[in-house]
């Protein structure tokens, strides 16, 4: 009986806690998101409208269009391609927010046969 009890105080506690997820308020602005590649750490700057998302990387840009599922999800999709793994369109997720950056998942939008769904995760800072 006091297994149970415990238990049931422990949902009933984790139950009352909500992530915060303000997603509009991330949905346009400029950003800051750093990523590891090949064991070397990089950051990337992007400015997002309601349609389009435009990559600043090594002094490159490139646009995607994003297409909204609902306030905390949306798909990107590369306007130019320049090879076949770009073609396909990502998935991202807000999972939580802060005043100044959101957390994020990302995984490819359609799963391939035969292969593992990777899911990675990420923090964006809004700039402006």
């Amino acid at each position: 009986m006091k297994v149970f009890s415990v238990i049931l105080v422990l949902l009933l506690l984790t139950s009352c806690y909500s992530v915060e997820r303000n997603c509009t308020d991330f949905k346009t602005g400029t950003f800051e998101f750093t990523y590891t590649i090949d064991g070397i750490e990089q950051t990337s700057r992007f400015k997002r409208t309601e349609n389009f998302n435009i990559d600043y990387q090594e002094g490159k840009a490139d646009s995607s269009s994003v297409r909204w599922i609902n306030d905390c999800e949306f798909v990107l999709k590369k306007l130019r391609p320049t090879s076949n793994s770009e073609k396909d369109a990502i998935h991202m997720k807000i999972l939580s927010t802060t005043e100044d950056s959101y957390t994020f998942e990302y995984k490819l939008a359609v799963k391939r046969p035969n292969k593992p769904l990777n899911v990675e995760k990420g923090v964006a800072f809004k700039i402006n």
